[in-house]
């Protein structure tokens, strides 16, 4: 019962940007965000949405997000498929036997139905909000999809990394080095 109170109320590592809290999209008014999709949770509410609409394998789901989203952000599967643990551990989805590839196909359970109809209005606003952005232009307007998924993948990386062992003065300089090199590349493009 407590790791469904988190679930209810954001899960503990919600405020490092990994999808599981509790919050929406983010993005201002001329369709430029803070860097994030989905703040706070809002990827748990449209992922089991969408496993209500159709049982559905964790690369199906990704790929009805960015089809929903017209291209601009497609989630990471390091951001997907722990959310999808997180809903299964909840009692909320749950996974059919691997198919021939491997692959597991996520179903909602009576559970997760009582979820989404005790968060219907979050829901859908987050549903709603996929389909036009904020103000209709889509939360990434104007960004390539290939740059947004490239930046949200070094994103993943760097936190991975940082998460482990504290870096040495030696990898601290390269580490840095490496951002920088990039950095000036892209200022040059």
């Amino acid at each position: 019962m407590r790791a469904f109170k988190h679930f209810l109320h954001g899960h503990p590592r919600s405020e490092h940007g990994d999808g599981m809290g509790g919050g929406g999209l983010r993005g201002t008014r001329d369709g430029r965000g803070s860097g994030r999709i989905f703040g706070h949770g809002g990827l748990r509410f449209v992922l089991l949405q969408l496993i209500a609409d159709k049982p559905s394998h964790g690369y199906e789901l990704i790929k009805s997000i960015e089809e929903r989203l017209g291209g601009s952000y497609s989630p990471s599967p390091g951001i997907v498929y722990p959310t999808l643990t997180l809903l299964e551990e909840m009692g909320c989805v749950s996974v059919d036997a691997a198919d021939a590839g491997g692959r597991k196909r996520y179903s909602i359970t009576e559970a997760g139905r009582e979820f989404l109809a005790a968060n219907r209005e979050i829901t859908d606003e987050m549903m709603a909000r996929m389909k036009g952005g904020v103000d209709g232009a889509g939360p990434r307007h104007g960004r390539p999809p290939q740059v947004v998924r490239a930046i949200e993948n070094l994103k993943l990386a760097m936190r991975m990394r940082l998460a482990r062992e504290p870096l040495t003065e030696q990898q601290a300089h390269e580490f840095a080095a490496v951002l920088d090199s990039a950095a000036q590349h892209i200022e040059r493009i």
